[in-house]
């Protein structure tokens, strides 16, 4: 357990981290805007799309990257545990969906996700996750439907290999604010 002030801390690092615009930035160094193409949002979707592969993979690596440095940290070096954790777990996704450096408007959140899986469990379920956003966006060409389906394949994961509350009150706040910010993909169909 931490104290009040040292979780405060904590979490306004893992909030900034997850603010940082870097999927904006990289790709503004290759002259292009993500928030100028596909649905806006400036993430390592519309990076790819404005930027194309490299700048997409630089801005999809730096976006896991801001979120597995602080929940990495927290849970991994200074062991830090129960609702401590599971708030700063969700602080970086927080920053990246509503990031006060873009008036409070941000990406989805689906990268940030990951890296907290990667900070809380090094491998496993990221690699969990990454097979199954692969496998149900090849099939349903839908990211919200890719996103629910993934985070359903996550939770049996969870419950049959990992079953620390902790993890499963991570997944089910993330599910939360994932499928919040996949609803206009849910309803419409699109990708």
């Amino acid at each position: 357990m931490t104290d009040y002030w040292s979780l405060l801390l904590w979490l306004t690092f893992a909030f900034l981290s997850g603010a940082l615009p870097l999927s904006v930035w990289v790709t503004k160094l290759a002259g292009k805007d993500p928030r100028a193409v596909g649905d806006h949002n400036p993430g390592a979707t519309n990076a790819l799309k404005a930027g194309g592969k490299w700048v997409g993979l630089a801005a999809l690596l730096l976006d896991v990257s801001k979120s597995v440095a602080p929940v990495g940290l927290a849970y991994q070096i200074f062991d830090i545990r129960g609702p401590a954790m599971i708030a700063i777990a969700l602080a970086p996704m927080l920053g990246h969906a509503y990031s006060p450096f873009l008036g409070f408007r941000g990406g989805k959140a689906l990268a940030t996700a990951l890296g907290v899986w990667i900070g809380l469990t090094i491998w496993d379920v990221p690699l969990v996750a990454l097979a199954g956003v692969t496998v149900w966006f090849l099939l349903l060409k839908n990211s919200g439907r890719t996103v629910v389906l993934t985070l359903v394949g996550m939770a049996v994961y969870l419950y049959f290999f990992r079953p620390e509350s902790l993890f499963f009150w991570v997944l089910g706040l993330q599910t939360v604010l994932l499928i919040w910010k996949h609803r206009f993909d849910l309803v419409s169909g699109k990708s």
